[in-house]
């Protein structure tokens, strides 16, 4: 199976060079901007019109902070899946034998969507089946993949320490996310092994900080 995995494209996904022989792709959020779900809406539309008329087999989607309009409910999440896109919001899907379960949820920063306190979002990943093939989140884990700069200046790892964890205990073979840019001179879109893990890790995220008018990265692709 190969996998493309995409993520936090943030209206921008025209502009992606569309990979052949993909079986699978994999979006793990921030398809859209705006906060207000109103106003995000019709950018939510927009990209799963062009995500459904991929020349893809499957295409999973895992929504993300910025996708707004989807927690809300103003898009349904029957209006994804009517689209022939398996949307996981703390859900699971086989396909080809391969196990996904996707989730959301990241830790809160401000008042956009899935997020919940850094004190108890380990509960969340409670409900991932510990035979997951393929871990779909929008976040990524504590200390991988996941440096960027704070109001200080100061480089600082943002990740998810209760997601480190779950992933430590129970390896997927691949884990999936975004939400962190690359940023300047660090770079955390593309593939990264940990010591000690089997699994591969992977940041599809699509823009950088501080230029989000243009893609610069064209996302990760898998074999799976």
């Amino acid at each position: 199976m190969r996998l493309w995995h995409i993520s936090d494209t943030h209206g921008l996904h025209e502009q992606l060079p569309v990979p052949d022989g993909i079986d699978v792709v994999v979006h793990s959020g921030d398809a859209s901007n705006r906060m207000d779900p109103y106003l995000n809406e019709p950018e939510l539309r927009k990209f799963l019109a062009w995500f459904a008329a991929l020349p893809i087999g499957r295409k999973v989607f895992v929504p993300g902070n910025h996708d707004t309009s989807l927690e809300k409910r103003v898009v349904r999440p029957d209006e994804v899946t009517s689209l022939g896109i398996d949307l996981l919001i703390d859900a699971r899907v086989e396909i080809d034998g391969v196990k996904f379960w996707g989730s959301p949820w990241t830790p809160r920063y401000g008042d956009w969507a899935w997020m919940t306190k850094r004190e108890t979002i380990g509960r969340k990943w409670q409900h991932i089946p510990t035979d997951t093939d393929v871990l779909i989140t929008h976040g990524p884990p504590f200390g991988t993949l996941d440096a960027t700069y704070d109001s200080s200046n100061d480089t600082s790892m943002v990740g998810c320490r209760a997601l480190q964890k779950w992933v430590t205990l129970n390896p997927p073979r691949f884990h999936l996310f975004g939400h962190t840019h690359s940023c300047d001179d660090i770079r955390n879109a593309g593939t990264k092994t940990v010591s000690g893990l089997r699994t591969i890790f992977s940041n599809g995220s699509c823009c950088d900080d501080g230029k989000m008018y243009d893609v610069t990265s064209a996302g990760v692709i898998l074999d799976v």
